[in-house]
């Protein structure tokens, strides 16, 4: 399947969520498909990094849109970041979880011997089965080389729900429901709370 164009991600993140579902993760010696994502949208989303303006630590969120933007959390997990909107417009999605098609002795080895969907359910398990660390924010996505986002056939049906550790967010942004996944997929984080 051919590399997804910058062009896919210079829209809204929500929608950019919905169409990266069943797209195709490539890098570090593993392929895995998105089968969980999280929408962080710009301008009003009190969940989204950039919601109190540009930082050092959210500087890649603000663009171009294609790249990646990886973060540390809790100082233990690194956390994949798919930048999307026009540039100027801080907004991302981040990357739940995946189903592993390929490369899966390596996978297992990064993820501790690890097996089943609890490999990579989670998006710090998401970073850490790719390898990844922050020196990958800024990385093109749409550019072969390193890690790539390759195209895959639309997903039949998604289920959404509200997304997870974002207590510090308005009510409203905490139940939005921007947390989309793959229906009947077992690959997938907090399923009772997603419809």
């Amino acid at each position: 399947m051919a590399i997804l164009p910058q062009s896919f991600y210079a829209r809204d993140a929500l929608e950019v969520a919905r169409e990266l579902l069943g797209k195709i993760v490539k890098g570090h010696g593993v392929t895995l498909r998105i089968s969980e994502v999280e929408a962080y949208r710009w301008p009003h989303d009190t969940a989204n990094h950039c919601r109190a303006g540009r930082t050092a630590r959210n500087a890649p969120m603000w663009g171009p849109p294609g790249c990646a933007y990886v973060y540390l959390c809790y100082g233990i997990h690194n956390m994949l970041n798919f930048v999307t909107n026009p540039e100027g417009e801080g907004a991302a999605v981040l990357i739940r979880a995946c189903e592993p098609l390929r490369g899966l002795a390596t996978l297992r080895s990064r993820r501790g011997g690890k097996a089943g969907p609890v490999m990579l359910t989670g998006p710090g398990k998401i970073g850490q089965a790719l390898a990844l660390d922050p020196s990958w924010s800024h990385h093109r996505l749409f550019e072969r080389g390193g890690l790539g986002v390759h195209d895959a056939p639309a997903v039949a049906k998604v289920v959404a729900g509200p997304r997870v550790g974002i207590h510090y967010a308005d009510p409203e942004d905490i139940a939005a429901p921007w947390r989309l996944a793959i229906a009947d997929c077992e690959w997938v984080s907090h399923r009772a709370s997603l419809r």
